[in-house]
């Protein structure tokens, strides 16, 4: 059996739509560039609030493990 290796890195993501959107525009941009993407963990979310006191989007803070090539 082979010991696997992973790695992480940190990212955030922002949507004007929602936190999942914001997660998943981070994940779908680094896997443009990362191959073997395994999981991700939410560390942080935020929103910024408009002149309005509208959220005008989100911004969502995740941990991006991916495994090391053998």
């Amino acid at each position: 059996m082979i010991d696997h290796i992973y790695k992480q890195v940190e990212l955030t993501g922002s949507s004007k739509t929602s936190v999942e959107d914001a997660v998943q525009n981070a994940i779908t941009k680094a896997g443009k560039t990362l191959h073997n993407i395994h999981w991700f963990q939410v560390v942080e979310t935020r929103g910024y609030v408009a002149a309005n006191n509208t959220i005008d989007y989100w911004q969502v803070t995740i941990k991006l493990g991916f495994r090391l090539d053998d």
